[in-house]
């Protein structure tokens, strides 16, 4: 450790020495890293001031690393240990990035060895807090990960990062935190003698951040989150802002308009869609079909102005012609590989389909068994499908599995069986770094009120072990969201042997397993959907059947309410928001176009015939969802949104026929 002369403490030079344990014993003020990187003026090669929403921000992707790099010793002169605690608070405003890309934030490097000290890196789906760990064994690389909040809209953010021996937190905006309690706490005695800070980058150009940043700081011995909230613009929350991005009065600037000239060399290129690669790197490209002009970011090109994109109509673009009659569909991407969609077809053979040439075409078959759903889901760079058996195989063994894609092979693979009762549907997900795998068993023999099974990754085994139990009624389908730092867990009870109006249970993950939260009254219930619009999360299910053996039945039992729940954040429960009227509904997808937002559900029987109407509902705001759509369909039974290159689309699979049907949503 190092020590704090008593003659500086409680003062503001007591900042230059770290390592002190406690919260609030010395006053130790910001360290401004940005600002020691960045000239006063902001005169340094290829560094830029921008402006985005009336905010300025600094564009590093220009500059060399070393360009935008100090050495630590500037801060750490009187001592050369990392402080054990701290908080790191930063405001950027982050591009789309593709799938396998991460952007170093900043990082402390050591010159000699070239080592990571620490560090702090994106991706689309994560946040990453590296550092170095050391025993007498030898030196290794740390990795916290946060699932990365929703960074990549386009808006300034800040987050402060808190670090206190093993815990880790991670508060977005003056949000709720997300807090990690890590096997390998951060180290006390981290020495960054002969070491370097650099900023947006890894002392290389591979992994360079490409979007704005406003504020980096470095809070010595506490966290800094009490200091910057609550606040009235909780996404642009200072604690020190460089000069060059302060006023003349020295107070970060209010959306007023641009004082300083702004140049740049501007190409851009007109006609069809052009290739995005390095040469074409910060180049733009207007796409006068669409009335967009967009810029070349890594290998993707980013929308920076459009037209308002606006549902016009749907047409139909493929039909699909399956082996049999197919009950769910999976549409997801592989790396490098492609856009494939997976059939769950009723009889012996289900198969997937790759996007070749604008249309999905056979790709490979698999082996299942009355297969009811697909789920994709990965593993670090494991990309895996798990198919959801309904029926026993010849030998009257009952089993779901799990496939594994080969990158030798280019197909999947068989990797893993698991021990299913009519298996419905699987789940997904991951909760604080682990990965857990949910399967809904529907019935076992004639009894529907069995337990539905949660499965847990081993990292060591490399398999999935049966970590939880939960009793389930007929369940149906299971949906895993998280709302803050809380994760939640609901299924769809369809029925208990003699009634359909049965409870669908929600619950929450609360130390170490998941907890009942809520209950709802459902009839048939066989799909949940949950949605954000803006910060509104909304939980809507697919009611199928109202049936009841001790009633008498009629036709319209099919003709049901599903209902649309909206979570209230004072009452800590979801609420009932709107019901529509559906037949026999199986699934609903949400999706969008442009700034509009859409719900589609899948009727599959109105009690008379399996030709009934799907519908597409419009959020309108305090109207709720208004239908706008009504889609001809033959016992609709899952429907998928996925978009390309060329536009967005919907693909609905047909429990009644051998033909699934791929529809184009043509925008204006």
């Amino acid at each position: 450790q190092c020590p704090v002369p008593g003659s500086l403490r409680g003062t503001p030079e007591a900042a230059r020495f770290h390592g002190t344990r406690g919260h609030g014993s010395w006053n130790l003020r910001p360290l401004d890293i940005l600002a020691e990187a960045v000239p006063p003026n902001g005169a340094a090669g290829g560094i830029r001031v921008t402006q985005a929403h009336g905010v300025r921000g600094l564009q590093l992707s220009a500059a060399a690393p070393h360009a935008v790099s100090f050495p630590a010793s500037r801060i750490f002169f009187r001592c050369d240990l990392f402080p054990e605690e701290f908080s790191i608070v930063i405001t950027l405003k982050v591009p789309s990035l593709p799938p396998k890309k991460n952007e170093y934030l900043f990082t402390v490097v050591a010159e000699e060895p070239d080592a990571l000290l620490l560090g702090l890196r994106y991706s689309p789906t994560r946040l990453h807090f590296l550092f170095l760990s050391q025993d007498a064994a030898g030196a290794w690389q740390t990795r916290v990960t946060f699932r990365s909040p929703t960074l990549m809209d386009s808006q300034w953010h800040t987050l402060v990062l808190a670090v206190s021996e093993s815990s880790f937190s991670l508060t977005t905006d003056c949000g709720l935190p997300v807090d990690i309690m890590a096997d390998v706490p951060f180290p006390a005695t981290l020495s960054v003698r002969g070491a370097r800070f650099f900023i947006g980058s890894r002392k290389r150009t591979k992994g360079l951040f490409t979007g704005l940043v406003r504020q980096l700081v470095l809070l010595p011995g506490s966290d800094a989150t009490p200091r910057l909230c609550p606040c009235r613009s909780a996404e642009l929350a200072v604690l020190s802002i460089p000069p060059v991005l302060q006023g003349p009065s020295g107070r970060p600037e209010d959306n007023e308009v641009l004082k300083y000239p702004y140049e740049t060399d501007l190409k851009v290129t007109l006609g069809s869609r052009p290739p995005c690669t390095k040469a074409e790197d910060a180049q733009f490209w207007f796409d006068a079909s669409r009335k967009g002009l967009f810029l070349c970011v890594g290998s993707e090109w980013v929308s920076v102005l459009a037209a308002k994109e606006k549902l016009d109509y749907v047409e139909e673009y493929q039909s699909l012609f399956t082996s049999s009659e197919t009950l769910g569909i999976e549409v997801f991407a592989i790396p490098e590989a492609g856009l494939f969609v997976a059939a769950a077809n009723r009889k012996a053979t289900s198969a997937i389909y790759k996007w070749t040439d604008g249309k999905f075409a056979s790709y490979q078959n698999i082996r299942t068994h009355q297969a009811q759903s697909w789920r994709h889901f990965t593993i670090g760079k494991k990309v895996f499908l798990a198919v959801a058996n309904f029926e026993p195989n010849e030998k009257g063994q009952e089993f779901s599995v799990i496939y594994k894609w080969s990158q030798r092979k280019l197909r999947f693979t068989p990797y893993q069986r698991v021990p299913t009762h009519s298996a419905r549907d699987w789940e997904a997900f991951e909760v604080a770094g682990e990965h857990f795998l949910a399967v809904a068993n529907h019935r076992e023999g004639d009894n529907h009120n069995i337990d539905s099974v949660i499965y847990k990754w081993n990292p060591r085994t490399r398999l999935f072990e049966a970590n939880q139990t939960i009793a389930t009624s007929g369940a149906y389908d299971w949906e895993f969201f998280t709302v803050g730092p809380y994760s939640f867990l609901v299924v769809a009870n369809a029925f208990n042997g003699t009634s359909t109006k049965v409870h669908s249970h929600l619950y929450v993950w609360l130390l170490g397993s998941f907890q009942l939260f809520q209950a709802f009254l459902t009839f048939g219930a066989a799909d949940w959907e949950v949605f954000r619009i803006g910060e509104r999360v909304f939980l809507a299910v697919a009611n199928s059947h109202s049936y009841d053996v001790e009633a008498q039945v009629h036709n319209d039992s099919y003709v049901v309410n599903s209902v649309i729940y909206e979570l209230n954040i004072t009452a800590q429960a979801f609420v009932k928001f709107q019901e529509i009227p559906t037949c026999s509904a199986l699934d609903w997808e949400f999706f969008s176009v442009g700034e509009d937002y859409f719900l589609v559900v899948a009727n599959s029987f109105d009690g008379n015939t399996f030709s009934v109407n799907s519908i597409i509902y419009r959020w309108q705001g305090y109207e709720g969802f208004v239908a706008v759509h009504s889609l001809p369909t033959f016992g609709c039974r899952d429907w998928e949104a996925f978009r390309t290159a060329a536009g967005s689309y919907l693909v609905y699979s047909s429990a009644k026929e051998p033909r699934s049907h791929v529809l184009r949503l043509r925008t204006g």
